[in-house]
């Protein structure tokens, strides 16, 4: 069953994962769901931006580990299942802003870096467990991280896991701004009337451009990720052993323990 709500404002369509008790994780269903949301809200001449956020506590913690280990998610067929929410806000042509409100962890992550624009509340942090995990990315971390904070930068988050919080998140150029978070939302929805007040077409123009401009061509580099992330196939036994540890972990960073 998809956790997702889709609320539409004005010009602005607002998606939100739903799955506060897991901190908003992606399971199949939910990856579906987001898909279909993003192409509808794409189609809809009547929507000028996307806002990409969560339900409290959390902004997104990447896959549902619980889901992966028990076979019941398999990466190599996210593609075929048409449930690829990362690689659909990657050829969106409506401009996207994720609202982050608390943790994006790794495909959480590749969420917000999927995204053209990224406001975080005050209590967002941020985190690639990929190596951790014992998941290669596909979702555009080795691509997208180090051309939004630069290599070492993007480095020295991915080899260790670390969490950065949100003013550092935004000293690195991962964030536009950090607002207090009871104004989140209102401020995400307010970049979005600003987008509907240009011209749409030269929009997407300025858009385009500056993707296929990014160094390499934005596609190309991204393709090469899914074709190198998705030919290691994952061990879901191994994701298993890892999940308490991560789980556990994130409990600690939570309090503060940063390790």
């Amino acid at each position: 069953m998809s956790r997702l709500t889709v609320e539409h404002l004005g010009t602005t369509t607002l998606l939100r994962l739903d799955a506060p008790d897991r901190r908003n994780a992606l399971d199949l269903a939910t990856m579906q769901a987001l898909v279909a949301a993003l192409r509808a809200a794409d189609d809809d001449a009547e929507v000028r931006a996307v806002v990409l956020t969560g339900a409290d506590p959390a902004f997104c913690a990447g896959l549902d580990l619980g889901s992966v280990s028990a076979g019941e998610l398999v990466l190599e067929r996210v593609e075929q299942l048409d449930a690829d929410p990362w690689r659909t806000l990657q050829e969106l042509g409506t401009p996207t802003i994720a609202a982050v409100n608390g943790p994006a962890v790794t495909g959480g992550l590749e969420l917000v870096l999927c995204c053209d624009l990224a406001i975080a509340s005050e209590r967002a942090t941020f985190a690639d467990t990929h190596a951790r995990v014992g998941i290669v990315p596909s979702g555009g971390m080795t691509v997208l991280l180090p051309r939004q904070v630069g290599r070492r930068e993007a480095l020295g988050m991915s080899l260790t896991g670390r969490f950065v919080p949100a003013d550092e998140a935004r000293a690195m150029g991962l964030v536009n701004q950090v607002v207090p978070h009871a104004q989140l939302h209102d401020a995400a929805v307010a970049v979005g009337e600003a987008i509907a007040g240009t011209d749409a077409e030269v929009l997407r123009s300025v858009m385009s451009t500056s993707r296929a401009l990014d160094g390499l061509p934005l596609a190309e580099a991204l393709a090469e990720e899914r074709r190198i992330g998705r030919a290691v196939a994952v061990d879901p036994a191994a994701v298993a052993a890892r999940r308490s540890a991560v789980i556990e972990r994130g409990r600690r960073l939570a309090g503060g323990a940063d390790t």
